[in-house]
């Protein structure tokens, strides 16, 4: 049933991702073409240096953050690269020299932030300058924030939960007179590029996502026989099909694609361990060995 999930969510995703950028499977080779004859060769190539500099198993963000620059460039212009934030924020295209993110956005790569700058800037566009953020691990709808000065019962106010996330607060007279407002769940909506971003990821999965410059292509490397066995047989074990992990796992392609198709994060708490062991194993990890017997131990 869980699976289930997973095939619906790539269904959606390719949905999105061919209204948005016309592709029924996405690619990197064609991703890349689009961002080039958009955006000129000179930060394609900037962008492209920070994708590779990633690790594998984290090629695919980089490439979907890509994903929603070429749609928020699209919407917003080229000249958004060059524009100054304001305060100590600098314009994105000296983001893409320094590759440095800037708090409070310090847990995410230079492309990820780029993508949360363009998502946001494209809902401002669309919908205004959000009244408010709030957190939606919450799921309380009433007074989530001070109401700015002059509102009436009535009133919808835009606020923003996530990166191009923009939902409702509707204004409200309570029993006591006083004024406040109700969260509209059903109006939560993101703008294109961070649906771009959302729905590439998906589509395109884990990889490998091979990229134009590389020499030697980092997915030929040969991995350890032996801890390729033991991720193997634990996945198994633990109801992974011979067709879903392949037929042998010599290489890093091997264990990349492998990993996208078992689906693992549709599966039980346990896979999370099994995910890290393979990570390790694909990016090369000093960890790998500590991974392993945490599955084991597990």
């Amino acid at each position: 049933m869980r699976q289930a999930h997973a095939e619906d969510a790539r269904t959606e995703a390719r949905r999105v991702v061919r209204n948005l950028l016309g592709e029924e499977r996405p690619t990197a080779e064609r991703l890349i073409g689009d961002v080039r004859s958009l955006l000129g060769d000179e930060r394609t190539e900037r962008t492209l240096e920070l994708a590779r500099g990633a690790q594998l198993t984290r090629r695919s963000a980089e490439l979907a953050a890509l994903a929603a620059l070429l749609v928020g460039t699209r919407e917003l212009g080229e000249q958004w690269w060059g524009r100054p934030r304001g305060g100590k924020l600098p314009p994105p295209d000296e983001v893409v020299r320094t590759a440095v993110a800037i708090e409070p956005w310090t847990d995410l790569t230079a492309l990820e932030m780029l993508a949360a700058w363009i998502a946001d800037d494209a809902a401002d566009q669309l919908w205004g300058v959000p009244a408010a953020q709030v957190d939606l691990n919450s799921w309380q709808a009433e007074d989530r924030f001070a109401l700015p000065p002059g509102v009436k019962p009535g009133q919808r106010l835009v606020v923003h939960f996530d990166a191009g996330g923009r939902l409702d607060a509707v204004v409200t007279r309570r029993a006591d007179g006083d004024l406040g407002s109700n969260l509209d769940f059903h109006s939560l909506r993101y703008s294109r590029p961070a649906e771009a971003q959302w729905s590439w990821g998906v589509a395109a999965g884990l990889g490998p996502h091979r990229l134009p410059g590389e020499d030697p292509d980092p997915y030929a490397r040969e991995v350890s026989a032996s801890a390729a066995g033991i991720l193997r047989a634990w996945a198994v074990r633990h109801g992974a099909t011979r067709e879903q992990l392949g037929e042998q796992w010599r290489t890093v392609g091997d264990v990349v694609a492998a990993i996208e198709r078992v689906d693992w994060m549709w599966r039980s708490g346990e896979w999370f361990g099994w995910w890290r062991g393979a990570s390790a194993l694909v990016d090369d990890s000093a960890y790998l060995t500590y991974r392993l017997e945490e599955l084991a131990a597990g």
